[in-house]
């Protein structure tokens, strides 16, 4: 099963830039499909409310739930003192296992955290070549799993990258996707000092073609075992604990 951690639906409402407006999922479907991608982990745009843009999202995924996962989004400044409300919401209601927070918004907080742990949420949270968030994040919330995307950095910033990597290697709850990286070399340095147990796939969709980011993982040329826990075996290793938590709820 290969499975793509990070894609994005619904229309965005900033209206800044191309990628803020349209989504056009059934593009990216089309696409992920003749790629041989199984399942997509979706979550909402840059948006003004975040309650309203999360149950879009879960509307998507009601309508074929064997093909999507839910990760709820959340600006820690403008959602601040009803992301527990947020999120409580998205598990308990929609299924959601994890949460998506962006840099581009605000930076992360300790209520994201702490509802992370209460729900025991993976976070995927961009750090926007914020590197060094990272170091108090995997200490102060060890037991939360934290997945970096773009390696640090989707405007190819080789320092942020770079920085990136002794970190995987040094802190048991934090990970990357390999979504929109294109500097090939620091992905298969990731994936060499790392090891292919850190690293995700994911596509960042429906921008960029899910064919072509897949490639990527196919041209490192890992044994078998290595690029199935890439592909699909490392998500579902970080979201166990959600999912079976659900039943709980």
């Amino acid at each position: 099963m290969i499975i793509d951690c990070h894609c994005h639906a619904i229309k965005g409402d900033e209206m800044t830039n191309p990628w803020n407006m349209e989504t056009y999922l059934g593009k990216y479907l089309k696409r992920s499909a003749m790629a041989g991608i199984s399942r997509t982990v979706l979550f909402a745009m840059f948006h003004q409310d975040y309650a309203v843009a999360n149950r879009q999202v879960a509307s998507i995924i009601a309508n074929n739930p064997g093909r999507f996962y839910g990760f709820a989004f959340v600006n820690s400044s403008s959602d601040r003192g009803r992301i527990g409300k947020l999120i409580e919401e998205a598990v308990v209601k929609y299924g959601f296992c994890g949460i998506k927070a962006h840099r581009h918004d605000s930076r992360i907080t300790r209520e994201v955290c702490d509802v992370a742990r209460d729900f025991s949420l993976t976070v995927l949270y961009d750090i926007d070549n914020e590197v060094s968030v990272i170091d108090f994040l995997a200490v102060e919330y060890p037991d939360i799993s934290f997945i970096i995307p773009h390696l640090g950095s989707f405007l190819d910033n080789m320092k942020a990258q770079t920085e990136i990597i002794p970190r995987l290697m040094q802190y048991p709850n934090i990970y990357t996707d390999t979504s929109g990286v294109r500097h090939f070399n620091l992905l298969l340095e990731a994936v060499q000092k790392a090891g292919a147990e850190k690293i995700l796939f994911g596509t960042d969709g429906p921008w960029l073609h899910p064919g072509l980011e897949l490639m990527k993982i196919r041209a490192i040329q890992l044994q078998k075992s290595d690029e199935n826990l890439i592909l699909g075996e490392n998500f579902l290793r970080l979201v166990a604990r959600t999912r079976a938590k659900l039943g709980n709820f």
